[in-house]
């Protein structure tokens, strides 16, 4: 059964390929080229340049890397800042260890 991506994940899957196809060129590397560099095929770099969903995360974190951006993969979901994720830990936690809520009367 196929995998059917919405049309948001579809379109940041092109724009992301696009956006690998203008780093290569603009490096003058050819496509053969890049797929020395990821250890893959150029139909792979193909796929990939095209923003097909099915190629493997280890291409894209080659291709990262081969354009010196790997700190851009590792920043992806910085949990430090997942704002959301923080506050939902936080708020399970037992009042008398998160304190009271600032403004709040003491009993």
């Amino acid at each position: 059964m196929k995998n059917h991506l919405s049309p948001s994940h579809e379109r940041a899957l092109k724009r992301l390929g696009s956006n690998i196809s203008l780093a290569r060129r603009r490096r003058h590397w050819s496509q053969r080229a890049m797929a020395e560099q990821i250890g893959a095929s150029v139909s792979t770099v193909r796929r990939l340049e095209a923003g097909d969903a099915g190629v493997a995360i280890q291409h894209l974190l080659g291709a990262l890397a081969a354009f010196g951006m790997i700190d851009r993969f590792n920043a992806l979901l910085d949990t430090p800042q997942d704002t959301i994720g923080l506050q939902v830990q936080d708020a399970a936690l037992p009042e008398r260890i998160r304190g009271r809520a600032e403004g709040e009367a003491v009993e």
